[in-house]
């Protein structure tokens, strides 16, 4: 009855298979033992095709009422490991530097053992997908559930070249308790430190203040935040036509859309046989997981048991303020691009603002790990002097928005290091604006000039920026408002205006900004029009 009410409430039809549960220890090249639960069909005696899903969290609290037993219920043999150094796996848990070694070696064990028929399959969510992503390609495994990840976490963890100063600090306070936090419960004074420790500079030693001591992560992303650190490059996977047939799920508020709409493409591009749902989640949301399981059932069956292809288009993708769902077969679709001229709604050919890094301009909402995220009320961000704020007139008619946004704007800051920020806004009838998308680049004379940000003989940058993409309906009578903004404090690390490196930056310097928008350098976002 339990599992039957589990199942429903996931949103699928109740299970009707009783398994047994079993530990396994998979050995390493190094000696090091991994330790994983096997589920397999109570009563089955032969070798059967294996679901492969790693991860560092609980197998208990999340693996197994997640991923594992719903798997299971279905019929499927399961394999749920402790990556390296958690939950009772032997070795030191170095998120993102161990996973395709262990991986690759998991999958070669997994094929010998006597209850395997030499079919793999893997699955999982965030870092799960991490996992799944740095063995792509190396092995024979027939399908991949990449969900909620990318193929290159440096997209995620610095994009634009901005480290997400936020989003690093909550993943690193969660990780470096959760073998000791009772699993699903609020932690109110953790939260109270992390925001007292987020207005602290240097960075470096923040985890002592989350988390109680050292933490890996953190460690690496402020130690190795540097343009290119060749350290993250252990972390890449290649999109190429090795990967095998994949299915995704994400969401418009999930940190890693950006870069999972771009793994899609590519794998498309590829001719990677390649599946994706995006809904109007955030990442973790309880619908996202349990779309991650509706999916995954019948990709799996037909990959591994010989079960019908899925049905419907290859993309599904969930229209925001329509509440509809739209179907493509590729990503993006085709769209007109509808240029918000910033000097036309201007009326001015430059505006300036100052970033002053003592009095960071902060962020409300947006693609977080927690909450306040997805959309919130903008205005007391946009009432500061240190943000532009460039506005449109009314709609005659709904503006529906689907695919990649950018922006190319002109700017000539006072220091060679500097941000720019732009971020894309809904404004109500009632003149209450909330974001809708938004994306940042850090200047940075190590990398400039590139493919992305020009410099003229004036000093004046042409910078152009990606910001995330949706699907998006602005409704007649709203108006589309754009930001321009030096920073977006705490979701991304305030820039200091020096080369002081990220983890040990004690102070910065005030950099004034000069927004040029006029015939000579048009300033602009493109939104792509359905």
């Amino acid at each position: 009855m339990i599992s039957a009410l589990t199942d429903r409430a996931l949103g699928l039809e109740p299970g009707r298979v009783r398994y047994t549960r079993t530990t396994v220890r998979t050995p390493m090249p190094d000696g090091v033992s991994l330790v994983g639960d096997l589920y397999r069909p109570e009563g089955e005696t032969g070798p059967l095709p294996v679901v492969l899903i790693r991860l560092p969290y609980s197998r208990r609290a999340m693996g197994h009422p997640l991923f594992a037993s719903p798997l299971a219920r279905q019929g499927f043999q399961v394999l749920l490991q402790s990556t390296r150094g958690s939950f009772g796996s032997g070795g030191q848990f170095r998120p993102f530097r161990h996973e395709r070694t262990d991986g690759l070696a998991t999958v070669a064990w997994v094929r010998e053992q006597p209850w395997c028929d030499g079919r793999i399959g893997t699955t999982g969510g965030s870092y799960l997908g991490h996992t799944q992503w740095v063995i792509a390609g190396h092995t024979d495994v027939v399908a991949a559930g990449l969900h909620i990840t990318a193929s290159r976490m440096t997209d995620t963890f610095y994009p634009g070249g901005a480290p997400t100063l936020l989003n690093a600090l909550s993943w690193s306070a969660s990780i470096g308790n959760q073998e000791t936090d009772i699993p699903l419960l609020p932690h109110p004074v953790r939260n109270r430190r992390k925001a007292a420790a987020l207005k602290r500079m240097p960075l470096e030693a923040l985890d002592l203040d989350v988390a109680g001591g050292p933490v890996g992560f953190w460690r690496d992303f402020t130690g190795h935040g540097a343009p290119d650190d060749p350290f993250w490059e252990a972390t890449y996977a290649e999109r190429s036509r090795a990967v095998p047939p994949t299915s995704m799920v994400t969401g418009w508020w999930d940190l890693f859309v950006a870069a999972q709409m771009r793994d899609f493409r590519a794998l498309r591009e590829s001719g990677v046989d390649a599946r994706i749902v995006v809904g109007p989640w955030l990442h973790g949301a309880v619908d996202e997981l349990r779309e991650i399981l509706r999916t995954d059932i019948p990709f799996l069956d037909h990959h591994l048991r010989g079960g019908p292809a899925p049905d419907g288009a290859r993309v599904r993708l969930f229209l925001q303020q329509a509440e509809q769902w739209l179907e493509f077969e590729e990503w993006p679709p085709p769209a007109t691009p509808h240029v918000l001229d910033l000097g036309e709604l201007a009326g001015t050919p430059s505006s300036t603002f100052v970033f002053d890094p003592a009095d960071p301009t902060p962020a409300i909402g947006g693609p977080l790990l927690q909450k306040p995220a997805e959309q919130a009320d903008q205005r007391p961000v946009e009432t500061r002097p240190d943000v532009l704020v460039f506005t449109g007139p009314a709609l005659a008619t709904d503006l529906d928005v689907v695919g990649p946004v950018s922006a190319t704007v002109h700017v000539r800051p006072s220091l060679e290091h500097a941000d720019v920020y732009v971020r894309v806004c809904d404004v109500g009838e009632r003149g209450v604006s909330r974001n809708v998308v938004d994306g940042i680049r850090r200047l940075d004379p190590r990398t400039v000039p590139a493919k992305d940000v020009t410099v003229d003989a004036d000093g004046v940058y042409a910078v152009e920026i990606e910001l995330f993409p949706t699907a998006y309906r602005f409704r007649a009578g709203h108006r589309i408002r754009v930001q321009v903004a030096g920073g977006a404090f705490p979701r991304f690390a305030r820039n200091t205006g020096t080369a002081d490196p990220l983890g040990t930056a004690t102070t910065g310097l005030r950099c004034t900004t000069e927004v040029l928008h006029s015939a000579e350098y048009p300033s602009s976002v493109t939104l792509p029009v359905l």
